[in-house]
């Protein structure tokens, strides 16, 4: 999304963000809005050496042992097809893995996935519409029931770093064997300074609004905090600031752990989301603060 750079909603404000991959673009665009960017990178992707389940997935998927692969992430669908590469050493271990995923219904969470499949010339028998979480996933297989059923059928779900309960579960209700396929996992970063220099502005009461963008920022932040001794002082900071969230995924991790969400933006993008934060930022946080 364009920002508009004559509007400077978050004028005198500092806006707390955890990204790690896009650092440097989310603050930009919080500069662009006049804001002052606290950028603390919060994780890292690393995948996951030992991996027999993704492994045994492969196998099992050429040998024709399952109906239906739904993949979460476009990370986790491009290291899921270099791992199988590397471990059998031949491009042409690479054609069979993408011959035998030709030959099920595929289902992708999202644009990033899509593309990630695309990459390989594979198409998408069930697209996911924004949000894109997990109820999404399965309304779409739902409105499908007929042609594309899900009872008696083994389905194979890649992972994006921890499982999602209530896919699984909606899965199994539906009559489907399900196959969990972790790719890789997250991790804190291998400088967590700015990580713990954030938890204490926040502790501190330095921090004006908070922008998430991913559940597993929610979990490495209050991981730090904890390690720091400072997980009440954290959590007693959430109640005078403005916190963000990109979608109702992250908005639901950020409840279940007992912190508040102010706003979602409309579209589940970053630039959507700073937007709404310079639109509404200094109004929300006058109310909590009032």
């Amino acid at each position: 999304m364009a920002e508009d750079p004559k509007i400077k909603g978050l004028a005198g404000l500092r806006v707390f963000c955890l990204e790690s991959r896009r650092a440097q673009e989310m603050a930009k665009l919080i500069s662009n809005y006049g804001g002052e960017a606290v950028v603390a990178p919060s994780m890292q992707e690393k995948d996951l050496k030992d991996n027999p389940e993704a492994l045994t997935f492969a196998g099992k998927l050429i040998e024709g042992g399952f109906d239906m692969v739904i993949f979460l992430t476009g990370v986790g669908t491009r290291a899921l097809t270099r791992m199988v590469e590397a471990q059998q050493g031949s491009v042409g271990a690479r054609q069979k893995f993408v011959e035998a995923l030709r030959r099920v219904v595929i289902v992708a969470r999202g644009p990033k996935p899509a593309a990630a499949l695309a990459e390989l010339g594979l198409p998408v028998h069930v697209p996911v519409p924004e949000p894109n979480t997990w109820r999404e996933l399965l309304a779409a297989l739902d409105a499908r029931g007929d042609s594309i059923p899900l009872k008696g059928k083994r389905v194979a779900v890649q992972e994006y770093g921890a499982a999602n309960p209530e896919l699984l579960a909606g899965l199994s209700e539906r009559g489907a064997i399900v196959t969990r396929v972790p790719v890789y996992e997250w991790s804190l970063p291998d400088d967590t300074g700015p990580l713990r220099q954030g938890v204490q502005a926040l502790a501190d009461g330095r921090i004006d609004i908070a922008l998430f963008t991913t559940s597993v920022q929610i979990l490495h932040l209050l991981r730090i905090a904890a390690e720091m001794q400072l997980e009440e002082a954290l959590r007693n900071s959430f109640k005078l600031i403005v916190v963000g969230s990109i979608g109702p995924m992250t908005s639901e991790v950020l409840r279940q752990n007992g912190l508040p969400v102010d706003f979602e933006p409309a579209h589940p993008k970053m630039g959507f989301l700073v937007a709404e934060a310079a639109q509404r930022g200094r109004d929300l946080l006058a109310q909590k603060r009032r």
